[in-house]
């Protein structure tokens, strides 16, 4: 049997083309040489497991009031409202109606009534300052300082939703919806009167809301209507209704007062309607019989 000769290549070119691969490789990179491909059971060094989303723990169930909101009950509970849709399966719009038990987390906190959340407290709710409530945070009815050239239409309201008012009380028109200079906007009328007048309720409805906690707004009453209205009135020398009181239209709610800033009587009045679950000021004037 002849013996072949063996084709292997001399050592010396067996060097040489493994340090042309090995130049080959570093001028490449890693990934090149074999380095950091995962298999299918292989996990690269960098990789870091991320943290998993915090879990809200299930706490007590606040009952939804007339005029309330989800982003009311938010607020008052210091809950985000993403929390409070998650919690309850609300969908992606937040809705909620009236006597709907809504799931707080455990960890809410009641800082006080809002005129957004007007209900009891719930029982385990934790309240600040050993059981006295704060008072609420002011509701979007105030007066929001606005941009200098910020320039908002008057909004009229939706004729889907309509109402039928009537005037808090008769008098002179002493300062109009809209911006009022200095970068402000009213966002409903003042009303001239004498002090001590009676001020009544444009509409039937249901009291949510007496105090005067509300920066910039003296003694207010806060009533919701059907059709998703809501109508406010500042500045009152005094309330003759409490909280929860169903009113008629007509009926005495308050007396004229003097902290307007009017140089003289007057009440601030605000009409409010719902859309989605932001109470959008609607110029007075535009639902107010002629």
């Amino acid at each position: 049997m002849v013996s072949r000769p063996s084709r292997r290549p001399p050592p010396n070119r067996i060097s040489s083309r493994r340090r042309r691969r090995g130049r080959l490789d570093r001028r490449r990179g890693p990934a090149a040489a074999g380095f950091g491909h995962a298999g299918p059971a292989d996990l690269s060094g960098d990789a870091r497991p991320s943290s998993p989303p915090a879990v809200v723990t299930p706490g007590a169930a606040y009952v939804i009031q007339p005029g309330d909101t989800i982003s009311g009950v938010g607020r008052r509970f210091q809950t985000p409202v993403q929390t409070l849709i998650d919690l309850n399966g609300l969908g992606p719009r937040g809705a909620i109606t009236t006597g709907q038990r809504i799931i707080l987390p455990d960890a809410a906190v009641d800082t006080g009534r809002d005129p957004y959340a007007t209900g009891p407290s719930p029982t385990g709710v934790l309240v600040p300052n050993a059981g006295v409530v704060p008072p609420p945070p002011p509701p979007p009815s105030g007066n929001p300082a606005l941009p200098r050239a910020a320039s908002q239409p008057v909004v009229q309201a939706s004729s889907a939703e309509s109402i039928s008012l009537i005037w808090p009380v008769r008098g002179d028109i002493l300062r109009r919806f809209g911006p009022v200079g200095m970068g402000e906007r009213n966002n409903g009328i003042n009303i001239g009167a004498s002090a001590g007048a009676s001020v009544v309720a444009s509409a039937a409805g249901r009291v949510v809301y007496v105090g005067d906690d509300l920066p910039g707004q003296g003694l207010t009453v806060l009533i919701v209507h059907p059709g998703r209205w809501h109508t406010a009135y500042g500045h009152l020398g005094s309330a003759t209704v409490k909280d929860g009181d169903d009113v008629r239209a007509g009926q005495q709610i308050g007396t004229v007062g003097l902290t307007a800033g009017d140089g003289r009587p007057s009440i601030h009045f605000e009409t409010r309607q719902m859309r989605g679950d932001d109470p959008v000021a609607v110029d007075p004037l535009s639902v107010l019989p002629r």
